[in-house]
């Protein structure tokens, strides 16, 4: 009596054991991390990818700069970035045996934004700059009410930060009382609830709680930033850890398809190749 309950009992455990081993697959891990930038395409790229694929996809931000370093701790599969990786980055990856390889996946352009109630409808990167510096620190100087400007800038983890620091600050420093946010909505909530105050985003991030400011009477738009009329754009990239195989590949071909595409122009930034 006791070897049979005994074999009864091995052969449920046996026949459990089967039931589990034909179930579905356990889904495979795609880890992204880095710039806030390119987050909203690829949470939108990542949602639709993961509804067709047996894959789970965990999505962070953090800033360009972590996300590059994250490859290069080889602690992502991708990482984002919304600039060029560095010198010193490279030099690192390759001492650990890792050879990052970039894909530009869209463009953007960083638009300065005030508060609705701001009268300003346009600025010269000069008087940006004077802005930034700590130079100008009133808007009836650049033709506005007689109010302090704010600042709000980026933290230096940030490509956005030094994007802007390229073009606008040319290579200057932001003046020390400006408000360090670390993400673009930070951004988007500190100068959408201060008066006087001023910041830049990425196109994506533009909202009613905001005015978008022109630059040298420039709107940046979409096609602004295809033409090059817009002054302040750049290229918004992933870094794999080398040349992808497998789901990281998979995943970047789907990044550059039509549907890819057109879910990076539906969050505002401006596909590579037009859907």
């Amino acid at each position: 009596m006791k070897k049979t309950v005994k074999k009864l009992t091995y052969m449920m455990i046996m026949a459990l054991v089967g039931f589990i081993g034909i179930g579905p697959a356990l889904a495979e891990q795609l880890v992204i991390k880095g710039s806030t930038t390119v987050l909203p395409a690829a949470q939108k790229i990542a949602e639709a990818y993961m509804q067709e694929r047996n894959v789970s996809v965990s999505l962070s931000g953090g800033g360009s700069g972590n996300g590059i370093k994250a490859i290069v701790d080889g602690t992502t599969d991708i990482a984002m970035a919304s600039r060029f990786i560095k010198d010193k980055e490279i030099q690192l990856a390759c001492a650990k045996g890792i050879y990052p390889v970039p894909f530009r996946i869209a463009l953007d352009c960083i638009v300065p934004v005030v508060h609705p109630s701001n009268p300003v409808a346009d600025l010269t990167l000069s008087q940006m700059e004077k802005i930034y510096k700590g130079e100008i620190t009133n808007w009836k100087d650049v033709g506005g009410k007689d109010e302090k400007i704010v600042i709000v800038s980026r933290d230096s983890s940030s490509g956005t930060f030094e994007v802007w620091g390229e073009i606008v600050l040319k290579g200057g420093r932001v003046v020390p009382s400006a408000l360090t946010v670390a993400s673009n909505g930070a951004a988007v909530q500190t100068v959408g609830q201060t008066t006087g105050a001023i910041g830049y985003v990425g196109l994506a991030y533009v909202n009613d709680s905001l005015k978008q400011l022109k630059v040298e009477g420039v709107m940046g738009t979409e096609a602004t930033t295809l033409s090059g009329q817009y002054a302040v754009s750049r290229p918004l990239f992933l870094f794999t850890q080398s040349w992808p195989e497998g789901t990281i590949l998979d995943f970047i071909n789907y990044v550059f398809s039509p549907k890819g595409q057109k879910l990076v122009q539906s969050v505002g930034s401006v596909p590579v190749f037009l859907p």
